[in-house]
C-alpha cells in the first residue's frame, strides 16, 4: 500500500486576487493554480474568476488599489463562477493530480487563508491540511537575510524566469511556480 510520503510532491503554486483583505467580508475575485514538478515541469493549471460573496463589499483600500490596475481588474471580472461551481472545479482539479498537492505562495498567509476558507466554505473539504510554503520565507532562508530584506525586489535576479506579474492570478501563480522551482533547486544543490 502507497502511503502519502511515498507520493510525488505536486507543487500547487496559486495566487489569488480579492477585493479586500480577508474573506468573509470581503471577497475572492479570482484564483490561479500553476501545478510543477520539482524540475519545474508543468503538469497543468486551474483558474476561475469567481462572483462576489453575498453581503460582502469591497475594501476602500484595496479598491482604490484596483483603480491603479484596470486591465487586471477587468480580467478578474470576465465569466465569473458562482464561488460554489468555481471551488468545486478547483477541488476537482487539485484531486486529479497525479501525487500529493503542496500549497506555494507569495506569501502564503494571504493566499492560503482565502483559498482555504473558500474551499471549506463551499465544498467542506481541502487537499491541503493545514499548511503551505510561503516563498518569502523560503528566500529569507536561502539568502540568509531578514525578513524585511526577503521582499521579490531583494532576491536574486537568477530565481526569476522571464514570465510576467499582472495581477491576473493564472499569470502570477505560473511566475512564482517557477521561481519556486529555482529556489527548490538551489535549496537541493546547497545540500547535497
Amino acid at each position: 500500500m502507497m502511503r502519502d510520503t511515498d507520493k510525488t510532491e505536486i507543487y500547487v503554486s496559486t495566487d489569488v486576487e480579492t477585493d479586500g483583505p480577508i474573506p468573509g467580508p470581503h471577497s475572492m475575485l479570482s484564483i490561479g493554480c500553476a501545478a510543477y514538478l520539482a524540475d519545474k515541469t508543468l503538469i497543468g493549471t486551474f483558474s476561475a474568476n469567481l462572483e462576489t460573496l453575498p453581503g460582502a463589499s469591497g475594501h476602500p483600500r484595496t479598491m482604490a488599489w484596483w483603480q491603479t490596475q484596470q486591465p487586471a481588474w477587468e480580467a478578474c471580472r470576465k465569466d465569473c463562477l458562482p464561488p460554489e461551481q468555481a471551488m468545486r472545479d478547483c477541488l476537482d482539479w487539485l484531486r486529479q493530480l497525479p501525487g500529493v498537492p503542496v500549497f506555494v505562495a507569495f506569501p502564503v498567509t494571504f493566499d492560503f487563508m482565502f483559498v482555504q476558507w473558500y474551499l471549506f466554505k463551499f465544498t467542506g473539504s481541502s487537499p491541503f491540511a493545514h499548511s503551505g510554503i510561503d516563498l518569502r520565507t523560503l528566500g529569507m532562508a536561502l539568502t540568509n537575510s531578514t525578513w524585511q530584506r526577503s521582499t521579490k525586489s531583494h532576491l536574486p535576479e537568477r530565481w526569476f524566469d522571464p514570465l510576467p506579474h499582472t495581477h491576473v492570478a493564472l499569470d502570477d501563480a505560473l511566475e512564482q511556480g517557477a521561481m519556486f522551482c529555482n529556489m527548490l533547486a538551489e535549496l537541493r544543490c546547497k545540500n547535497s
